[in-house]
């Protein structure tokens, strides 16, 4: 009997010891289990490199070092992707402000030219005897004083005399007076907006465009004196007839009247 109630004890205290251990793991794996949780995994969609590994810091609530640098990595694309939607659409305006502004149709659209500064001179003479031909009531007179930089002497009928400078086939200055005016005086209201007009037609894609669109609107100068303002219908304020003409319709407006 007494061995027997020997045996029975022990093997209840085996079995009690064998539950209490059971508890145990069944807590540790608990515990395991929400200490994975709070660890962070590395994004698949961010290829950060080793720094992916910043994620697996226990005490990220101390050193958030991975959650800015996938919040700065997130950013830069979107900074990227927008700054690629905004050249897109500066270049579609940029196309459409200069090309289609003159009425140069898309069938008719010229074939895209160098885009280096240095054209050959050759061009640049064609180019300029092009534009020539096709307004009669001007005349243009190509010089190289100073070695392949162009000048260009424009004549406006009996209106006005142009000095056009160029680098290549780019217009670095213009200045345009009366045509009995000496070209040496100081400028005036013309040459500001003709200069105004050079910083208006900007297409370094096409130079040649840009230089038939700026002898466009130069000619709409020919009726400097026989055009009335087309805000407030006279021909004269203060003396002066409407210098200013639009970009896009080439309609005469004084200078006040285009505020």
């Amino acid at each position: 009997m007494r061995n027997k109630e020997t045996l029975e004890g022990r093997e209840k205290g085996f079995v009690a010891a064998f539950q209490e251990s059971l508890h145990s793991v069944s807590r540790d794996l608990g515990e395991l289990e929400r200490l994975s949780n709070l660890v962070g995994k590395p994004s698949e969609n961010h290829p950060l490199h080793n720094s992916g590994l910043l994620s697996l810091d226990p005490v990220q609530d101390k050193t958030p070092l991975y959650s800015q640098l996938l919040q700065a990595y997130k950013w830069s694309n979107k900074l990227q992707y927008h700054a690629g939607l905004a050249s897109g659409l500066l270049n579609q305006q940029s196309l459409k402000r200069s090309a289609n502004q003159m009425g140069v149709s898309a069938k008719r659209r010229p074939k895209a030219q160098p885009t280096t500064l240095v054209l050959p001179p050759q061009y640049v003479d064609d180019v300029i005897n092009r534009i020539d031909r096709m307004f009669p009531e001007m005349s243009i007179q190509l010089s190289r004083p100073n070695g392949t930089s162009a000048m260009l002497l424009v004549t406006l009928g009996k209106v006005l005399k142009v000095i056009v400078v160029m680098r290549s086939l780019f217009i670095d200055r213009t200045i345009v007076k009366g045509y009995n005016e000496n070209v040496y005086t100081e400028d005036g209201k013309v040459t500001d907006h003709a200069t105004t007009a050079l910083l208006h037609y900007q297409l370094p894609q096409m130079p040649d465009v840009v230089v038939r669109s700026f002898m466009t609107w130069l000619r709409s100068y020919i009726k400097l004196f026989q055009a009335p303002c087309q805000r407030c219908g006279k021909f004269l304020q203060d003396g002066l007839p409407p210098t200013w003409r639009d970009f896009r319709t080439l309609e005469a407006f004084h200078d006040t009247c285009r505020q």
